[in-house]
């Protein structure tokens, strides 16, 4: 970029971009790149066109950037604009043309894991760890993936996480932080996920019923785009950080500067999470929550939290790297945050056919799962599949594994709303597995939808169970294939005790302890506080 006025635009469209001001960055880097061709610069103009929530142009400006990087982060673009065969085509070039980057090959694992194929993911992210065996963000995305692959044990979920220890080791961790000095529990929560997020439906009603003569909650949120859900919870609690800025070592700074005791981790391994801060050991005690009830595999975290469901006590210490503490009845408390649809009618009485249903997020999908619900199929005649899957190839790869492809009707993702309507049309949901359903199974509840889950190995694997058992169901629980098409296919048979269930099943949700936030906020106060005392 030789011109220098094209050369100012530019720097100018960085100085925008690290402030947020994502549609000025846009307007200077489209004024560089009148001075001529820039791959740089078409990169940070997609960037700024995507985070500007304008992902097709965005698509546009990393396509011309015609280069490796641009093709990976066009990749993201597709995904947004919900074309995820193309996504997948960018990422092959990406990393044909450049197979010495771990993060084109990170980037192609994610995708293959959320179209279904944990099975070609974990070869891609492993062909990245053997670029850069080091590379946090690949440990961290092993630990991730490491439970949605069949067959994966418990040892394996541990080991994969225990990989993203730090190198550094203890050299990180902050001083010893003061003693307690009484009055309410200082207790933080991390996240970048305090947002429009399915987070949300559970930290609103905890943070909505906290006691404050108990605990005193700060709230460290990393989140990139803030919106409406952000502000709420900015008003259910005494302190708001405002740390997406914020690097680890600073933000660990702060964690400490705080006084916080207690530190829950919300996001884990996830998208956005901040191992690095929890490394740096900021507070005394650090617990991990909510994100999926899993190990994190730091030794710098202390405990996790569980509940006697997915974790009978005494029976599965060995498989995590933290103390385990349990809530005394459930790991979640559910609010829907929607008033509407009703449940509706039971469909098969209307359709004189049952209808089976997952409308869990696809990366929960496998061979094995489509395996299962095909045995379903066939012992229910005349019976539908109604699924939640992206479009292109995966639909293909769905119907070349289940009997009759005439049995299956595919929907989008969709709005909250319309995607809470989708179960007025299904009368029955089939679980997934090794990782089961959790937020998306208590939407099915809300909306008068029983679930049949298969119980697996993991822990979450043992998610069903644990939401069926606070609802007074187990019966709907079944801990082997056969006894799992058994249970399906009897519920179907029964279509009086399927219209029962639906309309009992919001009630009972509503009665439940899966809904019950100031009973939650206590149980979990009581673990905080328990965890407090683990200090020495």
């Amino acid at each position: 970029m030789a011109d220098p006025a094209a050369q100012e635009a530019f720097r100018r469209g960085d100085e925008a971009a690290a402030c947020g001001r994502w549609a000025e960055a846009a307007a200077r880097y489209q004024e560089a790149l009148a001075g001529g061709p820039c791959p740089e610069a078409s990169n940070n103009l997609g960037n700024a066109l995507l985070m500007a929530g304008r992902p097709r142009e965005a698509l546009a400006a990393f396509l011309a950037a015609d280069c490796p990087e641009g093709r990976l982060n066009a990749s993201v673009a597709a995904r947004a604009l919900g074309t995820p065969d193309l996504a997948r085509d960018l990422l092959e070039q990406a990393v044909t043309e450049d197979p010495g980057s771990p993060l084109a090959w990170i980037a192609l694992a994610n995708l293959l894991k959320d179209l279904g194929r944990v099975d070609l993911a974990l070869p891609a992210l492993g062909r990245a760890l053997d670029l850069d065996p080091g590379d946090p963000l690949a440990r961290g995305n092993l630990a991730y993936l490491t439970p949605f692959a069949p067959g994966a044990s418990p040892e394996a979920l541990l080991q994969a996480a225990r990989l993203c220890e730090p190198p550094q080791g203890a050299a990180l961790r902050l001083p010893p932080a003061p003693p307690r000095s009484g009055g309410p529990l200082r207790v933080g929560y991390l996240s970048p996920d305090f947002r429009w997020h399915c987070q949300a439906f559970f930290t609103l009603p905890l943070f909505a019923h906290h006691d404050p003569s108990r605990v005193h909650v700060t709230a460290y949120a990393t989140v990139a785009r803030p919106d409406g859900v952000t502000e709420r919870l900015k008003g259910l609690v005494p302190a708001w950080r405002d740390c997406a800025r914020l690097d680890d070592a600073e933000l660990a700074a702060r964690i400490r500067e705080d006084g916080i005791e207690v530190l829950v981790d919300l996001t884990m391994h996830m998208a956005g999470g901040r191992p690095g801060v929890l490394a740096r050991k900021p507070a005394p005690i650090q617990v991990a929550w909510l994100a999926y009830p899993g190990t994190t595999g730091l030794s710098a975290v202390d405990a996790r939290i569980s509940d006697p469901y997915l974790d009978p006590p005494g029976l599965h210490d060995a498989h995590y790297a933290e103390r385990t503490l349990h809530l005394p009845r459930t790991f979640w408390c559910y609010d829907p945050l929607a008033e509407g649809p009703e449940p509706g009618p039971l469909p098969a009485r209307r359709n004189g056919r049952v209808t089976f249903g997952c409308l869990n997020n696809f990366c929960k999908v496998n061979a094995g799962v489509l395996a299962l619900w095909a045995r379903v199929l066939e012992a229910v005649p005349g019976s539908r599949l109604r699924l939640l899957a992206p479009e292109g190839a995966s639909r293909a790869w769905v119907l070349s594994q289940l009997p009759g492809p005439d049995r299956v009707d595919f929907v989008p993702f969709q709005a909250r709303d319309a995607y809470l309507a989708e179960y007025r049309e299904i009368d029955l949901c089939l679980d997934t597995l090794p990782y089961n359903g959790h937020t998306t199974s208590l939407d099915a509840f809300w909306m008068g939808v029983p679930v049949v889950t298969r119980v697996g190995a993991t822990v979450v694997g043992r998610a069903g169970w644990s939401q069926l058992q606070n609802l007074g169901l187990p019966g709907l629980a079944a801990w082997d294939d056969d006894a799992f098409v058994a249970a399906a296919a009897g519920l179907a048979g029964d279509l009086d005790r399927l219209e029962a269930l639906r309309r009992d099943l919001r009630p009972r949700m509503v009665r439940s302890p899966l809904m019950d936030a100031p009973a939650f906020a206590r149980d979990l106060e009581d673990v905080l506080l328990r965890a407090a005392g683990l200090r020495a």
